[in-house]
Formats: structure tokens, C-alpha cells, sequence
């Protein structure tokens, strides 16, 4: 086999022509595209660790409007409880002012019987006296049987008191 040098030179000179076509034709557009891909992957790759990053704080917010939530709830009930406790302790005090008052009441009924009472029994004693005194006019008594009178009139107005 020989080497001829016009053959070698000629596919020489073809390669670099076919070289500098295809870089400038073929592999420029070929690097640009593959250039264009890597940036489009880098590209979805940031926006999915941004879409992540996003999940995860948007997650976060949620956890904490979760844990209010469960604090205000737990305000809410122990507002609740105190408002019932408090109404609890009125109702109490209303129920147990309503007894003293319903005491003093019947404490000013019953006042208002015993005046009544002793009026009645003051009239009862007029009455006697009236009615001693009558008898000890209608009969001539001598001292011994006034002060027995007195003395069992005294006894008929203690047992009546």
C-alpha cells in the first residue's frame, strides 16, 4: 500500500473543511442546545428546590396557624370557664341575698305579729282591768280581799303574756 501524498493531502484539506462546517454549523448549534438544555434543567431544578423551599414554609405557617388556633380555642375555653364560674358565683350571691332578704322578711313578719300580739294583749289587760276594777266596785272589800283580787288578776295577766 502506498501513500499518496495529493490523496492524504486532499482528505486533509476535506476533514478540516468538513471540521470547521460542522463546528460551525453543526457543533456550534449542537453546544448552543445542549447549552440551552443544561440552563432549562438548572432552571427546573431552582424552581422546583424554590417550590420546595416555598412548601415548606408555606407548611411551616400552617403549623403555626395550627398551634393558634389550638391557643386561641384554649383561651377561648378558659374565658368560657371563667365567664360560667363567675356567673355561677352571681347567681350564688343573688340566690344568697335573696334568702337574707326573704330572712328579714319573715323576721319583720314576725315582729310585726308579736306588736301585733301585744297590742292585742295590752287590749286583754285593759279589758281585765276594766272588769276587776267593775267587780271591785260592785262589792265592798276590805283590803285582805282587794290585794287577793290584784294579786289574782296580776296571775290571770302573767299566765295570758
Amino acid at each position: 500500500m502506498e501513500l499518496e501524498f495529493g490523496t492524504a493531502l486532499v482528505q486533509l484539506v476535506s476533514f478540516l473543511i468538513l471540521f470547521w462546517f460542522l463546528r460551525k454549523y453543526a457543533w456550534g448549534p449542537l453546544t448552543k442546545m445542549m447549552k440551552d438544555r443544561q440552563e432549562y434543567i438548572e432552571n427546573q431544578i431552582a424552581a422546583a428546590e424554590r417550590g420546595r423551599e416555598e412548601a415548606e414554609r408555606v407548611l411551616e405557617e400552617h403549623r403555626k396557624l395550627v398551634e393558634k388556633a389550638r391557643q386561641d380555642a384554649h383561651e377561648w375555653m378558659e374565658n368560657a370557664r371563667r365567664t360560667s364560674e363567675r356567673q355561677a358565683a352571681e347567681i350564688l350571691a343573688g340566690a344568697e341575698a335573696e334568702a337574707r332578704r326573704l330572712k328579714e322578711q319573715a323576721l319583720a313578719e314576725i315582729q310585726s305579729e308579736k306588736e301585733k300580739a301585744l297590742a292585742e294583749l295590752r287590749d286583754q289587760v285593759g279589758e281585765l282591768s276594766v272588769l276587776l276594777a267593775g267587780r271591785i266596785l260592785a262589792r265592798e272589800v276590805d283590803a285582805q280581799k282587794h290585794r287577793q283580787l290584784v294579786e289574782q288578776a296580776l296571775a290571770e295577766m302573767g299566765d295570758r303574756a
